[in-house]
């Protein structure tokens, strides 16, 4: 009989390379990205200045950035596609002008509705906190539920699956935060779960993602001073916020009003549309024929 003169993969080397066994690797990487992140915030954290705070969360994003490319490098032994530069200015540009657009089309529908008016201004300088905070989130949160659990998860369990347990796991656990609630939970779900990974499931990379998910929280706090994720930050515009919770999304902000629910969940559905039909979707592998 004919041989093919390779080896077959022995058990351990089939568990060294499934998903589910690459991701347990990955919460050791979080951990130990988080670990090195509370030190570095802690000897340049926010009581030492705005300044000090943008450079530190700046050393967070560098921190996951780096730990997610040992990881692909080390790990995974393949080149670290998603932070790959060619095309990286364009994709990170484009997604901070549609998180910028899309929170300013939520603040446009909730003023249009009476729940939104501005009432004065601030300085400039209250930008420089929120920026630090955006970055820091976006890099952190989009290497973290994107780039290490929705990836990792789709590769065993298909796209579809790992849409739901992502999108799920990341509105839970924004529920812990301060001003929380079941509908706030849901609502990170519906409208982050969804979009950002469909923008990564259309470029197969991070940096669109980023941009959306930190330009958004940037918009919401520096620019529309409405609290983000449950934190209240001073933003250059000081507003009114009056009405029903379902309108202006309450203390948590207005990531947890219908309008954001809306407009962010039907941008992601178009997404998840385009990437489908360009093939981009992942079958669960009792379905797939290799």
């Amino acid at each position: 009989m004919a041989t093919t003169g390779t080896t077959p993969p022995t058990m351990v080397a089939r568990i060294a390379c499934h998903p589910m066994f690459r991701l347990l690797i990955a919460f050791l990487f979080v951990v130990g990205s988080y670990a090195i992140a509370f030190g570095v915030g802690h000897a340049l954290g926010p009581h030492k200045g705005p300044w000090l705070l943008l450079l530190a969360c700046v050393c967070v994003a560098a921190i996951f950035v780096a730990s997610y490319a040992l990881f692909c490098r080390f790990i995974e032994q393949r080149p670290v596609v998603e932070f790959a530069l060619p095309g990286a200015a364009t994709e990170l540009g484009a997604g901070i002008a549609t998180g910028l657009l899309l929170f300013s089309a939520v603040v446009a529908v909730i003023a249009g509705l009476g729940g939104y008016s501005v009432v004065g201004t601030r300085g400039a300088a209250v930008l420089v906190p929120a920026l630090a905070i955006s970055i820091a989130s976006g890099f952190s949160e989009e290497i973290i539920f994107r780039g290490w659990f929705f990836r990792l998860v789709e590769q065993w369990l298909g796209t579809w699956i790992a849409l739901i347990l992502s999108a799920a796991l990341f509105g839970a656990l924004h529920l812990g935060n301060e001003n929380a609630s079941l509908l706030a939970g849901a609502a990170i779900a519906l409208e982050a779960g969804i979009m950002l990974a469909a923008i990564y499931l259309i470029t197969r990379r991070l940096w669109a993602a980023i941009g959306v998910h930190a330009a958004w929280n940037f918009a919401q706090g520096g620019i529309y001073g409405i609290p983000v994720s449950g934190g209240a930050m001073d933003g250059v515009l000081v507003p009114r916020i009056s009405g029903p919770d379902l309108l202006t999304g309450g203390a948590f902000g207005a990531e947890a009003s219908l309008p954001a629910i809306i407009v962010a969940t039907a941008f992601g559905v178009v997404m998840l549309v385009i990437a489908y039909r360009r093939g981009g979707f992942v079958a669960p592998f009792w379905m797939r024929r290799d």
